[in-house]
């Protein structure tokens, strides 16, 4: 297995690759395809049960990059804090922004989609495909907090959903 020094990501690494989400880095190898060598890295995403080949000088401008760091992270938790911002556009174009964030590969970008699509068990019914796109998002966001944080990602679900439910108004107390 030849190996550059200029690689960006090394075996072992758990990285973000923007329309599948968290995977690992299992090797790195040189591949002869229509007669040219071919560096690729190898990743595997447990979830979807996936090995994805990238070649090497092609990964960072697919938009494969690093799990997020601490700060970052912090930044999509204030995210997601945040108010829901739905814009009053018809589904399918809402939908296709959604989609569209999800497949960006930022944090950012997934928080926003978990907090307008999250509905607290007071608020109405989603649709399936509101459903649908609220769990890709919250799936993946939660692997990547899984990830930076060193947990499960059962545990981080638990945190995402502790995250999205606000407090209970404290009840006024009434003077006698």
């Amino acid at each position: 297995m030849a190996k550059s020094d200029k690689l960006e990501f090394s075996i072992e690494q758990n990285i973000v690759y923007p329309k599948h989400g968290v995977g690992n880095i299992t090797d790195i190898q040189v591949q002869e395809i229509s007669g040219m060598s071919i560096e690729l890295y190898v990743i595997r995403f447990e979830k979807e049960r996936m090995t994805l080949r990238v070649p090497t000088d092609k990964a960072v401008g697919e938009g494969m990059r690093c799990i997020s760091d601490k700060e970052t992270m912090g930044k999509a938790f204030q995210t997601l804090k945040g108010k829901a911002k739905i814009k009053r556009t018809m589904w399918s174009r809402r939908a296709q922004e959604y989609e569209t964030k999800i497949n960006s590969g930022s944090v950012i970008f997934l928080a926003e989609v978990v907090r307008d699509l999250y509905r607290s068990g007071d608020q109405s019914e989603q649709s399936y495909s509101e459903r649908q796109i609220f769990e890709a998002a919250i799936s993946r966001l939660a692997r990547e907090v899984a990830a930076v944080e060193d947990i499960c990602e059962k545990e981080a679900l638990t945190k995402l959903e502790t995250v999205l439910t606000p407090e209970p108004e404290p009840e006024p107390e009434i003077a006698a």
